[in-house]
């Protein structure tokens, strides 16, 4: 059994080169998103599952909450801790169950599910319930459903994602 590392190690001039690529690819893709108007899908989460198996917790949770912070400043959008804190959360769950591990349906499964529950519906739901100071209560109706659609597809493309043979590539290049 390995044992557990968090991934805080030092970090080669490559590794911050791929790191500050990462967190301008999050910062782009984060912008698209596909769907309706009340239930979308972005891809952001890709980055993060990329950064968190490469990387690990930490580093990938720093890359996280610069995206965050970033991405609000340069939106111009209502800059909010709370969804930086779910941010971190998520890069770090990933991170937990993919860092230096074999991606199987089981971990994704797991980790997808703790962050589409934990994170996306409890958390994310606060935080926009403070906001704008409505009960939590009444974003349910519309943030369940869309977890439940969404959740699947994210699924499906992290583990199709990690373990297709062009990864592999990559992250023997990378990592060799």
């Amino acid at each position: 059994m390995k044992s557990l590392s968090l991934g805080f190690h030092k970090l080669r001039t490559l590794d911050v080169a791929v790191l500050s690529l990462l967190l301008a690819l999050s910062l782009i893709i984060d912008r698209f998103t596909v769907g309706t108007k009340s239930i979308q899908i972005g891809f952001g989460f890709v980055i993060m599952a990329l950064a968190s198996y490469l990387y690990g917790p930490v580093w990938s949770s720093a890359i996280a909450a610069l995206s965050d912070i970033i991405g609000t400043l340069i939106s111009g959008g209502v800059y909010n801790p709370g969804f930086t804190i779910s941010a971190i959360l998520g890069a770090t769950i990933y991170g937990l169950f993919l860092y230096q591990q074999k991606i199987t349906w089981t971990r994704v499964i797991v980790s997808q599910l703790i962050i589409a529950v934990f994170v996306n519906t409890v958390l994310n739901t606060l935080w926009l319930s403070l906001m704008y100071k409505t009960p939590f209560i009444g974003y349910l109706p519309v943030r369940l459903p869309k977890e439940v659609i969404v959740t699947p597809l994210q699924i499906l493309i992290i583990y199709f994602g990690l373990n297709s043979t062009q990864f592999e590539r990559i992250k023997n290049k990378l990592l060799g």
